[in-house]
């Protein structure tokens, strides 16, 4: 029986999280496994436990991070308490919490999820290749676990196609976050790997990449504001889910993707189906 796993894009301080609750609310029973990147869920800074209880109540199974994991770096024992909370795999040995997790379905199946972080235009890290590489060769699909799933927090659609196809055949889907904005390149790679380069947001898109658009105007108009706060725009009417469905065989294919958006700006649901 095929697994379908839908995967959410950053959430974007409350107007995120509300619209991603209350779709979930609409679509009960809908998917087999839901995944989403809080990184930005606490006022468009890190994540808190208070929202990580609030995401998983949702119905969300694993929540995935990025380069603002420890924004608010008060509560590392949150990992522990969390398992189905990871960051990127790719931080530095020592580094608290774990980079991926391993959930078994009700049907007996396994879904593996993986958080990874890109190096492009972003801060140095462990080689996303290498630490992959290795990864896929311990565990593999149809043997340790029925589907991998990848989330590549990353800046440029290059350097996120480029690990899709390094690992096409190796895992089940890999879907880009980080940049907020939604691409329309949903595909099934040759060898059996769902790809899309960014799930986009879920926030308020009435704002620059869900932040206020105040201070990211003056920020680039006016030198003196240049360390002014910025904070996430919080009307939940112009909030959008966005998202991606990947459809998994029984021998950790993937045979469908959809991309997801919904409400806000973007005012009904629109499904792309591309299959082989």
């Amino acid at each position: 029986m095929n697994i379908k796993v839908i995967c959410f894009g950053d959430i974007c301080g409350e107007s995120g999280r509300k619209c991603l609750v209350n779709y979930l609310g609409k679509h009960q029973g809908v998917f087999d496994f839901v995944v989403a990147n809080g990184e930005n869920s606490a006022h468009g800074f890190g994540i808190t436990q208070k929202i990580c209880d609030q995401l998983f109540n949702a119905g969300v199974n694993v929540i995935t991070l990025g380069n603002h994991t420890f924004d608010l770096h008060n509560d590392l024992q949150m990992f522990d308490r969390n398992k189905n909370l990871i960051r990127p795999i790719n931080y530095p040995k020592g580094t608290p919490g774990h980079g991926f997790v391993t959930c078994q379905l009700p049907n007996g199946k396994k879904i593996t999820v993986v958080n990874v972080l890109g190096r492009v235009f972003m801060e140095a890290n462990d080689d996303p290749f290498a630490i992959m590489n290795n990864f896929v060769t311990l565990n593999k699909i149809g043997v340790s676990t029925n589907a991998i799933i990848v989330d590549f927090h990353a800046e440029t659609s290059s350097e996120k196609k480029a690990l899709g196809f390094y690992l096409d055949g190796k895992i089940s889907a890999l879907y880009g976050t980080h940049t907020h904005v939604p691409t329309a390149d949903a595909q099934i790679l040759p060898n059996g790997t769902g790809f899309l380069t960014d799930c986009g947001m879920c926030g308020d898109y009435n704002s620059v990449i869900g932040m206020e658009s105040s201070v990211p105007v003056l920020r680039l108009t006016e030198k003196i504001s240049a360390h002014a706060r910025m904070t996430p725009a919080t009307n939940i009417k112009s909030a959008t889910v966005c998202g991606v469905v990947f459809e998994i065989d029984d021998c950790g294919k993937c045979i469908d993707v959809q991309t997801v958006r919904y409400g806000g700006d973007f005012l009904i649901e629109r499904k792309d189906y591309i299959k082989r």
